[in-house]
């Protein structure tokens, strides 16, 4: 059986949150402060929505913003770690769950030619409208209390695991790996042999700690693709 690794995208795979990233795209590189301060909790979607929206007003295109977007750095060792997954695809199922979207995802995935690595990618679907400007839609709808309205990851996960599955692919364990407070639900998913990967530093390390007794997979932390790398090699040996 093979191993499922799952990867979140902002401060895992590349080093910087793309959302924010694009904010390069605007004036002075800088948004107003009455759209910098409008994000409400949980409606992180709705926030980008209309920050799209204000760099369309200033005449941002699509070029200009995949331009921004694929100067995005990859975290240390990340591409050394994609390239070893995508030569050992017999071994290992490979997917990503964010809260980007589907285009900031694609351009920065193909312009390191690591995009066939990923067997599926969910995240919040992104077009340019007939005006050119990006708009952004929720994920999907669910009920859980502890996530943002507009993606569970968990919920996510659950479901992909189920549909493999019901597939014949089962998977001997499951690996995620990832960074943030919206991490820590779908780390709840994982079983004893699972593994959760926590950036060393950065939020859900704080949280899986504050809340270990919610975890029943082991922990590892790692702070480079080189540590995830050494990690899956001795998964292999095993």
């Amino acid at each position: 059986m093979k191993t499922l690794l799952v990867f979140d995208f902002d401060h895992t795979i590349v080093n910087d949150n793309s959302d924010t990233w694009i904010v390069q795209c605007a004036p002075n590189k800088k948004l107003p402060n009455v759209l910098q301060n409008s994000y409400e909790k949980g409606k992180w979607t709705e926030y980008m929505g209309r920050i799209f929206t204000y760099l369309g007003e200033q005449g941002i295109r699509e070029d200009d913003m995949k331009r921004i977007m694929i100067a995005i750095p990859y975290t240390p060792g990340m591409t050394e770690l994609l390239h070893f997954i995508g030569q050992n695809k017999d071994h290992f199922d490979c997917i990503i769950i964010s809260d980007s979207n589907t285009i900031f995802i694609d351009w920065i995935l193909t312009h390191a030619d690591v995009n066939n690595v990923f067997d599926q990618v969910f995240t919040n679907p992104a077009t340019f409208d007939r005006f050119g400007n990006l708009t952004v839609q929720n994920f999907h709808v669910h009920h859980c209390a502890t996530c943002p309205r507009n993606l569970c990851k968990k919920k996510v996960l659950e479901e992909f695991v189920a549909k493999q599955a019901s597939d014949g692919e089962r998977y001997s364990k499951i690996v995620y790996i990832g960074d943030g407070s919206n991490d820590l639900c779908p780390v709840t998913f994982l079983k004893k042999g699972d593994i959760a990967m926590p950036r060393e530093g950065y939020t859900l390390q704080k949280r899986i700690a504050n809340e270990i007794e919610l975890i029943d997979s082991s922990i590892s932390v790692w702070s480079t693709g080189a540590e995830i790398l050494s990690h899956l090699k001795r998964l292999l040996e095993e």
